[in-house]
């Protein structure tokens, strides 16, 4: 049975736009407070505005850029002195950029890996610390079906994901016997900004996979409270991971990357 969150605080990375605006609903819908991070500020007050008037929780919101080596450190001294316990925890802040590695200057790749993993990780070890001095926590990671295979024109992408995925499932582990939780979610196209960001065009395999954000969102949270290690939302994103566990890494990796091609 879920547990009720009702008055705790949830943080909500890249709560902009896209998955991380709808995490924040769903959260609030279940009577948890929040505190929404995301770099644009003018997006997160107009989020906070809808969410407070909407589900009557409190909603802080922080102006940040997640993705330099200060901003974890900083953003935890900022909650702490809010005087706010973080008791659950979604790393959402994340981009992919679409493009052969050769092409891909160096410091915009160096800007994804950073947000993509070493900022979940920090963000993830201070605030797992006070959860289980508390004893009570969630945390949900954010992967990608991409974290499952080799995936040409995201590589550094795919391996970000792939990180996650096995980084979460290794604490998921170790913290087995607190009462802190850790989950991962793994979407695949989504409805959001992600493709636009990334520079992809259209094709076939995305138009058939794509999910809504909101369902894809309220899966991740349901999993997570439910306790989950993982979640694959979507049967044809869950064969996809399944099939590579069964047929040959190369050959997954020549289907994978038709699949990514543009139009």
């Amino acid at each position: 049975m879920i547990n009720s969150i009702k008055g705790k605080f949830s943080l909500v990375t890249g709560a902009s736009s896209g998955l991380g605006v709808d995490f924040a609903k769903i959260l609030a819908e279940k009577g948890s407070n929040l505190i929404l991070v995301a770099r644009r500020e003018d997006l997160l007050k107009k989020h906070q505005e809808e969410i407070k008037a909407k589900f009557n929780v409190q909603v802080e919101i922080i102006a940040m850029d997640l993705g330099t080596k200060e901003a974890p450190q900083h953003l935890y001294k900022l909650i702490k002195e809010k005087n706010i316990d973080v008791d659950i925890l979604i790393n959402n802040a994340g981009f992919g950029i679409h493009d052969d590695f050769i092409n891909i200057p160096w410091e915009k790749e160096e800007s994804m890996l950073n947000l993509n993993i070493i900022t979940v990780v920090n963000l993830t070890k201070l605030f797992v610390k006070d959860m289980i001095a508390k004893k009570y926590g969630y945390v949900l990671n954010i992967a990608s079906v991409a974290a499952y295979q080799a995936v040409p024109t995201y590589a550094c992408y795919g391996a970000s994901k792939s990180f996650i995925l096995n980084f979460s499932e290794a604490i998921r582990n170790e913290l087995k016997n607190t009462n802190v939780k850790i989950s991962v979610l793994s979407p695949g196209p989504t409805k959001t900004e992600f493709f636009e960001v990334a520079g992809a065009g259209n094709n076939k395999y995305k138009d058939y996979a794509m999910m809504e954000s909101n369902k894809v969102a309220r899966m991740g949270i349901d999993g997570m409270l439910n306790g989950k290690a993982t979640v694959i939302p979507g049967f044809f994103n869950f064969m996809g991971a399944f099939s590579s566990k069964i047929l040959p890494r190369n050959l997954i990796t020549v289907l994978t990357g038709k699949m990514m091609k543009d139009n």
